[in-house]
């Protein structure tokens, strides 16, 4: 069995996209829970406190 140092530094970069593609994606689905909590959120009248 080869090990080759030079195969891990070349995939960097496509492990590098893979996890960015993930923090993207976390950050949408953390942004429509924000916007439809704020949507949905029962609004308190002044007068009925």
């Amino acid at each position: 069995m080869n090990i080759n140092p030079m195969a891990f530094v070349e995939n960097l970069e496509y492990m590098g996209l893979g996890m960015l593609g993930i923090f993207i994606v976390i950050g949408l689905v953390v942004l429509v829970t924000v916007v439809l909590n704020k949507v949905t959120a029962n609004k308190k009248d002044d007068n009925n406190q």
